[in-house]
């Protein structure tokens, strides 16, 4: 069954009210032995691994406990070093184990030196304590996960699909406490137990919103706070994803403007997107057989777009796609995500399921859904309505607590990077996220459209600035907005292909919200 691998975004959980978490407990220190960690297949520098035990219910601390795993590469110059820097894949569901490996090739080296880069895989996630739907990948195809419509607009195969995997999903004990809050928490376990009075974080997509739950539960335990590609705190998560429609027509015009650059696809900007419509419509009608990936209807192509949006440097690959589907060129390669033993083919999904529909409320009525897809696909129709369809959480349990409110109160110490058309957490939700954390924050914005701003194959103010901001802990005096440099001006150590953001699409089948 054809289908594009899902890794997705997140939500934030409250304190006050009855039944409430505390939000800070300081234990003992139970002492961190590190080791070596599982098999990483990624580039950078190897890792030292350690597991720590953490409550499954901080409404119980008591009681039952799940096992997370960390990583560490430590400071390169102990003699400078200011602290710990954590980092948060995004998704939610993506494993963060070995990302100081990833951003050790993009910091620069007063960065590396004053930091222990730490990681983690969240609860649920991975190595800690993975959760599962006990789904296969073919029963998990992109486009009912990723709900697109029917092509006539309807969303009730989605009703269906959506009530069925919610069923499959809230099975055991662990799954309703895989929530954003909890995982704040988790990350203050993780402090307590690395001995750190402070925490510094980096993050972004999802983890914007993770990094701003923890600063609003746990305002004195941060020290330097860099938050990118930014939620709206206040619109997890129905209201975030369907962002994504309208993220979706300003991304395009950045294609669509390479595209008429290249040849071959249109001579203007409107031309490309007329023929981007007129194509997911042919094969809506009549898919195209690719040899790997199956039939290729018109939702899988806009699946297809979708992720290859990310980041500027996929777009040849997309092009490869429109060559293939109006017989034009060789079919693209298509790739399959890792089977790691022991973490179950679906985790991902699993975890994407469970905190999107544990950190808050969606609506009940499928009603509701079918109207803003109707509204949604005639305002922006580069994904046909997607971004405002049903998910499982219409059919899931009630939250076991509100969502947190993020808010202004605390020491300013939160920079903010954002790109002006990201398709993923796009620029409105940003704007959101800024006016949530008031005078805590600065925001600079880079004239883009790649997920990522903190992105070291296009260098910009956002880089200077992040770089700058953890070095010294000095916030610029006031927002900022600029275009990324010329190549090969940016003065970034050692450049990724990509942003460590959008690094999830290196093969096709691994998408990000």
């Amino acid at each position: 069954m054809k289908r594009v691998w899902v890794a997705l975004g997140a939500v934030v959980l409250a304190v006050g009210g009855v039944g409430v978490v505390p939000a800070a407990a300081e234990v003992g220190r139970p002492g961190v032995v590190w080791g070596e960690c599982p098999p990483d297949p990624g580039p950078g520098p190897r890792l030292r691994c350690a597991e720590l035990e953490v409550p499954l219910d901080y409404r119980a601390p008591g009681g039952k406990k799940i096992k997370l795993t960390i990583s560490r590469l430590a400071s390169a110059k102990p003699g400078l070093r200011r602290g710990v820097l954590l980092h948060n894949g995004g998704g939610p569901g993506e494993p963060s184990l070995f990302l100081p490996s990833r951003y050790a090739l993009a910091y620069s080296t007063e960065v590396l030196q004053r930091y222990d880069l730490i990681g983690f895989d969240p609860r649920g996630v991975g190595y800690s304590t993975p959760i599962t739907c006990g789904r296969s990948p073919e029963e998990l195809p992109n486009e009912w996960v990723l709900p697109f419509p029917a092509p006539d607009g309807s969303i009730a195969g989605n009703v269906r699909f959506a009530g069925e995997l919610a069923a499959d999903c809230l099975t055991g004990d662990v799954v309703r406490q895989v929530t954003t809050a909890n995982t704040a928490r988790d990350m203050d376990r993780i402090r307590i137990a690395l001995g750190e009075r402070k925490i510094s974080y980096s993050s972004g997509s999802y983890g914007s919103y993770l990094g701003a739950v923890y600063a609003s539960l746990f305002p004195e335990r941060t020290d330097r706070i860099v938050l990118d590609s930014n939620v709206d705190p206040n619109r997890v998560w129905h209201r975030q994803w369907s962002l994504w429609d309208s993220g979706a027509e300003a991304r395009f015009r950045d294609f669509a403007a390479w595209a008429v650059r290249q040849g071959g696809f249109g001579t203007t900007e409107a031309e490309v997107r007329a023929r981007f419509l007129a194509l997911a419509g042919e094969l809506d009608r009549r898919p195209v057989t690719h040899p790997e990936a199956g039939p290729v209807n018109g939702n899988l192509f806009r699946a297809i777009h979708r992720a290859y949006s990310y980041h500027t440097l996929y777009f040849p690959e997309l092009g490869a796609w429109w060559h293939f589907l109006t017989g034009d060129g060789p079919p693209p390669g298509w790739g399959e995500p890792p089977n790691v033993p022991g973490i179950p083919r679906d985790n991902s999904t699993a975890v994407l399921l469970a905190v999107t529909c544990g950190d808050a409320n969606w609506p009940r009525d499928p009603g509701v859904y079918q109207r803003e897809v109707l509204a949604n696909r005639a305002k922006f129709p580069i994904l046909g309505g997607m971004g405002a369809n049903i998910w499982p959480c219409a059919f899931w349990s009630a939250p076991v607590e509100p969502p947190v409110r993020v808010s202004d109160r605390g020491p300013a110490n939160i920079l903010l990077l954002q790109t002006r058309r990201d398709p993923a957490t796009p620029y409105a939700g940003a704007l959101g996220m800024r006016a949530a954390l008031g005078g805590r924050a600065r925001m600079v914005t880079v004239n883009t459209g790649n997920h990522g701003a903190y992105d070291p194959s296009t260098p910009s103010c956002a880089v200077t600035e992040a770089h700058r901001f953890l070095v010294t802990g000095v916030l610029p005096r006031r927002d900022l907005a600029c275009e990324p440099d010329a190549p090969g001006t940016g003065g970034v150590r050692a450049p990724l292909s990509v942003s460590p953001l959008s690094d999830g699409v290196r093969q096709i089948g691994y998408i990000w919200p």
